[in-house]
């Protein structure tokens, strides 16, 4: 009796697989996890700063995060976008972040005034993976918009090369 209880479960689980597509789904794309990147400016007021670094992570569906050593002078908020491929190991991303403007004075940081908003940046980058998947170059347009979206003095163009955050 157990035996072919047995059977009978074996029978309806193959019957429950049959067309089901059990092969593996296809793996992840080589951009997506964590990166550190050193990025050089070559034009605009970013080309005078020598040590920026930016901290990413391509998320598997086509968002990302960015943040860079330099978020907390001035104080903006890491930056946001979308991503997508654009051939073998080629990519795109776009990403925004809030800019601020200083105070006119320090006393307006004790009266609940402080890092006002400014306008936004919008920073367009193409990315290539090296063949082992562990780094990148990449070249990136940066624009610089106020507060009413129109283009502003400021954009510029970097290169920059990232290794992948791992264990």
């Amino acid at each position: 009796m157990i035996q072919r209880q047995f059977g009978v479960w074996v029978l309806m689980f193959a019957v429950a697989l049959t067309g089901c597509d059990i092969r593996r789904p296809d793996p992840l794309p080589s951009l997506v996890g964590a990166w550190r990147s050193t990025v050089e400016f070559t034009s605009g007021p970013f080309a005078a700063v020598k040590d920026l670094e930016f901290m990413y992570v391509f998320n598997a569906g086509g968002t990302m995060t960015e943040s860079s050593n330099y978020d907390g002078a001035p104080p903006v908020p890491p930056a946001y976008g979308v991503w997508h491929s654009v051939g073998e190991n080629q990519f795109e991303a776009r990403y925004e972040y809030f800019a601020t403007a200083a105070p006119p004075n320090l006393d307006e940081l004790s009266n609940g005034g402080g890092w006002l908003p400014a306008g936004r940046g919008v920073l367009v980058e193409r990315i290539t993976i090296a063949p082992d998947k562990q780094s990148y170059t990449s070249t990136i347009h940066y624009d610089a918009f106020d507060l009413r979206g129109k283009p502003v003095e400021g954009g510029g163009e970097a290169g920059g090369r990232a290794v992948r955050i791992g264990m």
